[in-house]
């Protein structure tokens, strides 16, 4: 969508967006309910699910009272062995992607997803925590572990949190993120108001920044300075009313706004030529609404819900790329911008009844979508202004109509054997407007095989056979370049969906008072995958290649370590391994999917000290990143690749909770290792190498939050 994105330092400076999320996991706040550790009062065990004979696992809210949870997130987050997983961000809403659902509803509002919407259920609300496996529940889509969050009338109460961040160097501080929300539930109506502000800051600098010539000589010392600051409020509500005859209605709306630039400064200290400083400034604005509403009643023998929801945004973006040389010659630089308004609409149907034995649903769908997008290209010339130059295909628009419907059935075949089966098709028509203009349609089979076995107690086994079909970035149809790398894609009018075949297995086991833990073993094979393809005239862009093959394992676990007598201790362990294959569409050699993230482990230590409302913690987190492939280039763009961090939290200050997390103890690091070569990559000679190790900086990060 931008193209600061692609830069060469975008990973360092949204740093302090996604090991927020790790930052967020490991200072979550406490509940005020069911308070434990305090001095006349000993510490509360650790959650321990009642398990009934279906294998379903229950907590209840005393099960968290060692965390003092404030709302139903924090719950959910503090579930042994269960992982979070949101909605994939696919256009339409298809079957349920999200492992979690309210009072037995998948959630259906889709920009503001299961983490939002969690976070807005207090823990006085939740009268219990169902864990389940998704075959059983009846629902199209889920497989695996199921959260199901059963909630109970609250007459009215309101919840904040507030965030704030700062680093030592580079990063601006943030000291406006957060969220005041305030709801209601009686018997027949529910609503919910909020209003919120997401923050991003990141930043790198310092270290070495290096252009190396062909045989190894420095060409180039680069002092290189970036810095991204984001900012996104939004106001939104939402609204359930039940009729005394059992019709269900929920209505919600959004408003959400979108500030963010990123500025790259660089220092170019040439051994051979004239010494430059290069000013790079990506500027995005955007504003947005989503409007959804949904009506569930009675129908013949069965339950019908119908859905309709319609999302608009409208952005403006900039790109200025400038060249201040020491001789005072005249600057040099160019300016990319863009206009662009995307909108879609969605109506979907799904209807559910028993018979023979089991449980049906037939769910059709229909989704428009819509992208316009108006992009120029400039050239600084000598006297300091702007000069617009052709910049083929790149504007145009994009619409997609897509039809989808599926028939899914389960039922049990025995007391512990669940199966659930659904197959259907998609149907989709996508037209380009612009030049080279083409309009096609794609019929596509899709459906999926669950089985759900409860081996014994405290121990489930689930497989998943399942075909899906994948959608287009809209944006690839249409020409793009990204200044700051000085890359450029043609665009492809072209591209074909690509399509999956997944088998899944999961397997959840309950270690008594040692935990919980869950392993899934997967493998993918992708139709029609989509990489960067030659086309003419030298240049490149996103098209189709015939298949990419990817498999792996992940474990999540937590541990109890009361056993061993670290009392009030938990260590929470997360590893996963995957492997990945293609043909490279330039070589024809067989490689790993580019870029692609192969190696995980997060390993938390978290201990609620016994007699007190401290709890303290440390953790880190290893990544490795492969490789990443244009036809021009090739290297390595990653983080850290081990980022470590601690935290501090007090659960009862003045009735609220804070905490704080240093984030990066141990100087993880934003790097670069890139080839750059004069043509394609298996024809050219290299032009040079690019090597780059900045310094991200500890993030310190503060949380408060608390009820009203």
């Amino acid at each position: 969508m931008r193209n600061f994105l692609g830069s060469t330092a975008a990973i360092a400076l949204l740093s302090a967006a996604w090991p927020a999320q790790a930052q967020e996991a490991a200072i979550e706040p406490l509940a005020d309910t069911s308070r434990s550790g305090t001095a006349e009062e000993p510490l509360a065990p650790a959650p321990d699910a009642t398990e009934v004979a279906s294998g379903k696992r229950i907590f209840t809210p005393i099960d968290f009272s060692r965390f003092a949870p404030r709302n139903a997130l924090d719950m959910l987050e503090e579930v042994p062995g269960f992982t979070i997983r949101g909605e994939d961000g696919a256009r339409g809403l298809g079957q349920a992607t999200a492992n979690v659902l309210i009072d037995g509803e998948r959630i259906t509002n889709k920009s503001e997803g299961v983490f939002t919407q969690l976070s807005r259920i207090g823990t006085d609300r939740v009268e219990r925590i169902e864990i389940v496996d998704g075959a059983t529940l009846g629902i199209a889509g889920l497989s695996g572990q199921v959260a199901n969050v059963i909630t109970r009338p609250d007459p009215l109460s309101g919840r904040f949190t507030y965030r704030a961040s700062i680093r030592p160097k580079y990063a601006k501080p943030s000291f406006i993120g957060g969220e005041v929300s305030l709801s209601g539930a009686s018997e027949v109506l529910e609503w919910t108001v909020a209003l919120a502000n997401g923050t991003g800051r990141g930043a790198a600098g310092g270290g070495e920044h290096l252009i190396i010539g062909p045989t190894g000589e420095i060409l180039e010392r680069r002092d290189s300075r970036s810095q991204f600051v984001g900012d996104f409020p939004r106001i939104s509500g939402q609204v359930q009313w039940t009729s005394p005859g059992g019709t269900v209605i929920n209505a919600n709306a959004n408003y959400r706004r979108s500030y963010q630039n990123y500025r790259e400064d660089q220092d170019r200290d040439l051994v051979d030529g004239i010494d430059r400083f290069r000013a790079f400034e990506d500027r995005y604005r955007d504003w947005g609404y989503e409007l959804g509403a949904d009506v569930q009643f009675d129908l013949g023998p069965g339950q019908i819900k119908l859905i309709g929801q319609e999302s608009y945004t409208r952005a403006r973006s900039r790109s200025d790329s400038i060249l201040d040389f020491a001789d005072d010659s005249p600057d040099a630089g160019s300016r990319f911008a863009a206009y662009s308004e995307r909108g879609e609409h969605i109506a979907r149907a799904e209807y559910s009844w028993a018979m023979m034995g089991g449980d049906w649903q037939l769910d059709g769908e229909a989704a428009f979508n819509r992208l316009e997008r108006v992009s120029s290209l400039f050239d600084l010339d000598p006297s300091g202004e702007f000069v617009e130059v052709a910049f083929p295909n790149g504007t145009g628009g994009v619409t997609e109509d897509r039809y989808e419907m599926i028939l899914t059935h389960s039922r049990s075949l025995a007391s512990n054997l669940t199966m659930q089966i659904g197959g259907g098709a998609e149907y989709s028509t996508i037209a380009q407007t612009g030049a080279g203009g083409l309009t096609r349609s794609f019929w596509r089979p899709k459906g999926s095989v669950n089985l759900a076995w409860q081996v014994e107690d405290g121990l489930d086994l689930s497989i998943e056979v399942a075909r899906t079909v994948g959608q287009l970035s809209f944006g690839d149809f249409l020409a793009s370049v990204s200044l700051n790398q000085g890359q450029a894609n043609a665009g492809n009018v072209e591209l074909v969906p690509p399509q999956t075949l997944e088998v899944k297995l999961d397997a959840t086991k309950d270690l008594g008072n040692w935990g919980s833990t869950e392993l899934r073993v997967f493998a993918q094979r992708i139709e029609d995958y989509i990489e960067f393809i030659p086309v003419p005239g030298g240049l490149e862009t996103r098209g189709n290649i015939d298949s990419a093959t990817l498999y792996g394992i992940r474990w999540n676990s937590t541990f109890q370590l009361e056993p061993i007598g670290f009392r009030g201790a938990q260590l929470e362990v997360t590893v996963e391994l995957e492997e990945s294959e293609l043909t490279d569409p330039l070589t024809g050699e067989r490689r790993s999917i580019g870029g692609h993230q192969d190696r995980e482990v997060d390993v938390q230590l978290r201990h609620d000290v016994p007699g007190s409302d401290w709890a303290w913690g440390v953790g880190a987190e290893y990544n490795h990143t492969l490789p990443f492939y244009r036809l021009g280039e090739t290297g390595v763009n990653d983080e850290g690749p081990t980022y470590t961090y601690a935290f501090i939290e007090h659960k009862d200050v003045f009735g609220m909770t804070a905490g704080l997390t240093v984030f990066n103890l141990t100087d993880g690091r934003a790097r670069l290792d890139r080839y750059v070569y004069d043509g394609y990559r298996d024809r050219s000679p290299l032009l040079f190498r690019e090597v780059q190790d900045l310094s991200v900086q500890p993030i310190f990060n503060f949380r408060l939050s608390g009820d009203f």
